[in-house]
């Protein structure tokens, strides 16, 4: 199950959104902003049908 999820973007401040897949109980991946195309680290934890944490942080 894919859920859309907002938050601002670590660089540009833009409210971006992306899909998070609940099927897994957490992921670490980089994606490009859609706006300033900088890349972010996105962290998160689910559960069930449940986001639990998100972090967007700015790439290294």
């Amino acid at each position: 199950m894919e859920v859309e999820y907002a938050f601002e973007c670590p660089y540009c401040w833009q409210t971006i959104t992306m899909l998070l897949d609940l099927s897994a109980s957490g992921q670490e991946y980089v994606e490009d902003c859609e706006v300033c195309c900088r890349p972010i680290l996105i962290t998160y934890e689910t559960s069930g049908d449940e986001v639990l944490d998100f972090v967007a942080q700015p790439s290294a």
